[in-house]
């Protein structure tokens, strides 16, 4: 009654009207009421103004009126208090005034509209959350224009606090605007609390706040001479209280009295603050002078101490470049620590000879250029080192890494690590320990390599498999042979990898001597007697190197200094997990996975395992079973549905591919051919296929089903994608190779005789013994025994004995 009543004064119906908007619920049957008197032309612009600022404030009741709301504000005959409260009640009215976030923005823009009505928009936008964080950069925009009034800059300010996360990234801006000191004391002070809303600020942020401390005429902020306090607390304020602010307040801006005595902790702590304090404070002219006073303050406060010479020198840096005077405080401040000028330059030219060498050991693993000026030049190395850089990069295991980074790719190229997994590694082979004659698990009885170490046995248990997993899980510097490559000597073979320093053969045998390279030899059974000379006297002389050489049975005089480890057949347990365990690398289209493939290995097992057989047979099933790469070939077999045939696998693997090889290609299999170019590559001592030549080849042995080879894929000196390809083991290139040796040919007979004492063929007298006809492999096997007699080298004979006597 108290608002319809005209004979009241105006401020009192205005507070009615305000009183029914904080009534709620109770009040909401009076809305149409209280819009009316909103609407209606003859009443006062106070109580309209009161009506509008109570629709706003009763929520729901009130939404539907909205529109009406709306016209009020964009009435321009309407009072311009009256259209400011209409302003705000849509910014109080939520989601239901979401739809007008455009009209309320343009009349923000609109300079026509009285800035009263511009700051009620300003503080609506504010309100309306969500739906106005799209418009935040229009907003900062009313913010920075020199021609808005004021007031309503001030509501822009307002208007951004309000949004929160949505002008987060707009931070840098206000603090650029914050800067202008021809902006509005009272707009810029709207911008500073804006900013403590939004986020905390970083310490380069709060240094622009800082600055304003500095600024002359304090008192036209307000509240007279002293205004610099209000500065002093929202730097307080919007840098989170952290305790680097509250360093910076204890000797910047003003303070009314700064520490007299500081101890060291406290005397480096401040210094590394200003520190970090001194590039925000660049553009910041009066802050920087307060800040450079201050640095030459603490500097003579403390007793420095050794490990503090960097955080000084760093601000007599920073003071000299910037052309302070100070600079000179904190020179005298060092020339009185080290103890003269002299000693000051001279460490000054070892730390930047230092740095300039550490800078350029950095960047050697990635710039050809500095490795081939620096570091493969021995004139620059020596000289420009001044000593101790040839000494650290050979004694201090940190720089002889980085002097090795760029090479571990070739130190370990012919390990084919990018074709190894380390998961498809099976760790629980055994080896017999050598002296006390113990079986443990090959990766607790060898878990690095440490001292000189020969690891024995036949071929497919597992040695390079068991040297790839070393070289994968090692973090020293390692080198990876085959030993077909140290044939003109083991430090050659690793020159040959290498460039500069790093190439140099006294830094090698300093390096290999101490224990600071591990080199690993693999194949010592498939090179010449020579050739192993060479390697064993060198691993005589390198006594206390950490060497590991892998070969399967021969008659030879092992190194003296060397330990021989034994590795073990798989055990009958091992051989069901081991084909278990290949189940990760299975091809992802087998036919048999998960339970099915269990089952069919138990099946398997069972079957072959019968007692019910001769025991010469059964013993040469688990010789093979026992064999991880023949296994391998098993588990691969099975999971295709297939029924491996122990004592043909490979045969019956390369029929397998053979045939796919037809349907895909429409021709047969050029085995004749292909054979050829195995036994010329083995001959000439070649890894890589010749892929050009027999590309729809090895696409076809490289099928994830039968992976008899695998590829390399690199990229060569001009940039160029190049790519290889290897037979996964030598049991698969044997195979290859027999076919050489296959026939009643005078070449395949010339053959038999001729490659009987070269080590690169003896898997291909191991083949032959089940694939000859038997009268051919008895006669082979009595020319076997007789080279054997002469030689003294039985190693092919037992073998071959052993397996034409399960035939």
């Amino acid at each position: 009654n108290f608002l319809k009543d005209e004979k009241v004064d105006a401020s009192v119906r205005s507070d009615a009207a305000s009183a029914l908007g904080n009534l709620g619920d109770a009040a909401a049957k009076y809305v149409p009421d209280i819009l009316n008197f909103l609407k209606d032309e003859k009443v006062s612009a106070s109580v309209r103004y009161g009506a509008a600022s109570a629709l706003g404030n009763l929520g729901d009741a009130a939404t539907k009126y909205v529109p009406d709301i709306a016209n009020i504000l964009k009435d321009e005959k309407v009072d311009a208090s009256v259209r400011y409260g209409a302003a705000s009640a849509l910014g109080n009215l939520g989601d239901a005034a979401t739809k007008y976030v455009p009209d309320i923005l343009n009349f923000l823009k609109d300079e026509k509209v009285d800035a009263t009505v511009r700051y009620g928009a300003a503080s609506a936008l504010a309100n309306l959350g969500d739906a106005a964080a799209k418009y935040v950069p229009d907003i900062l925009n009313f913010l920075k224009d020199e021609k808005v009034d004021a007031f309503v800059r001030s509501g822009a300010a307002s208007a951004l606090a309000n949004l929160g996360d949505a002008a987060a990234k707009y931070v840098p801006d206000i603090l650029n605007f914050l800067k202008d000191e021809k902006v509005s004391a009272s707009v810029r002070s709207g911008a500073a609390v804006a900013l403590g809303k939004i986020r905390q600020l970083k310490l380069e942020e709060v240094a622009v706040v800082l600055n304003y401390v500095y600024e002359p005429n304090q008192g036209s902020f307000g509240g007279g001479q002293n205004n610099y306090e209000f500065w002093r607390f929202w730097t307080y304020f919007l840098g989170g209280g952290t305790e680097q602010v509250q360093t910076l307040l204890k000797w910047l801006g003003r303070p009314q009295a700064t520490p007299d005595n500081l101890k060291h902790p406290e005397g480096v702590k401040t210094l590394e603050i200003f520190r970090d304090a001194w590039k925000p404070s660049q553009d910041l002219t009066r802050l920087q002078q307060d800040l450079a006073r201050q640095i030459a303050v603490v500097a003579r406060k403390v007793s420095w101490q050794q490990q503090d010479i960097l955080i000084l020198e760093t601000h007599y840096h920073n003071l000299k470049n910037a052309g302070y005077n100070e600079a000179d405080s904190l020179q005298s401040v060092i020339i009185n620590f080290k103890g003269g000028q002299w000693f000051f330059n001279a460490t000054i030219t070892i730390l930047t000879h230092a740095a300039f060498w550490l800078a350029l050991i950095f960047a050697y693993p990635k710039f050809p250029q500095v490795q081939a000026i620096f570091f493969w030049n021995p004139w620059v190395r020596r000289i420009l080192g001044m000593v101790y850089v040839g000494f650290l990069l050979t004694w201090v295991p940190f720089f002889r890494r980085k002097l090795f980074e760029p090479f571990k790719p070739s130190l370990l190229a012919d390990a084919g690590l990018d074709n190894f997994h380390d998961q498809s590694y099976f760790p629980e082979s055994k080896v017999k320990v050598p002296t006390s004659g113990d079986i443990q698990p090959i990766t607790a009885a060898l878990p690095s390599i440490k001292g000189q170490i020969i690891l024995e046995g036949d071929s497919g248990l597992g040695k390079s498999m068991f040297l790839r997993h070393l070289l994968q899980n090692s973090q020293r510097i390692v080198v990876y042979l085959p030993a077909q490559k140290c044939h003109k000597g083991v430090i050659e073979a690793i020159q040959d990898k290498l460039h500069g320093q790093a190439q140099d053969a006294g830094f090698l045998k300093n390096l290999i001597y101490s224990g600071a390279i591990d080199i690993c030899i693999d194949g010592l059974n498939e090179v010449t007697a020579e050739t192993r000379a060479k390697i064993c006297q060198f691993v005589e002389s390198y006594f206390r190197g950490n060497i590991i050489m892998t070969t399967q049975p021969l008659e030879w005089t092992p190194p003296s200094t060397a330990k021989t480890y034994y590795l073990q057949p798989l055990e009958q347990q091992q051989i069901q997990e081991f084909l278990i365990s290949r189940q990760p690398r299975l091809p992802e289209d087998a036919k048999l996975q998960g339970t099915d493939y269990a089952q069919a290995c138990t099946n398997y097992l069972t079957e072959v395992l019968k007692d019910q057989q001769a025991k010469e047979e059964l013993d040469g099933i688990r010789r093979i079973l026992s064999n991880p790469m023949d296994l391998t070939v098993v588990a691969l077999m099975l999971s295709q549905g297939k029924h491996p045939n122990l004592f043909r696998l490979q045969e019956q693997q390369y029929n397998l591919m053979a045939t796919e090889y037809q349907q895909e290609w429409k021709q047969e299999f050029p085995l004749k051919r292909f054979s050829t170019a195995v036994y010329r590559m083995r001959l000439e001592d070649k890894q890589a296929l010749p892929g050009d030549e027999f590309h729809q080849v090895v696409m076809s042995l490289e099928d994830e089903k039968y992976k008899m080879v695998v590829s390399r894929q690199w990229q060569d000196e001009k940039g160029e994608a190049k790519k290889e390809w290897y037979f996964r083991h030598d049991k698969i290139m044997d195979f290859f190779l027999v076919q050489n040796f296959l026939g009643e040919s005078d070449a395949a007979e010339e053959l038999l005789v001729d490659r009987m004492g070269d080590p690169r063929f003896r898997g291909v007298y191991f083949l032959l013994a089940t694939l000859l006809p038997l009268d051919a492999a008895k006669e082979l096997r009595e020319k076997l025994i007789q080279y054997a007699a002469d030689t003294k080298d039985n190693t092919v004979s037992n073998t071959f004995v052993q397996l034409l006597r399960t035939r």
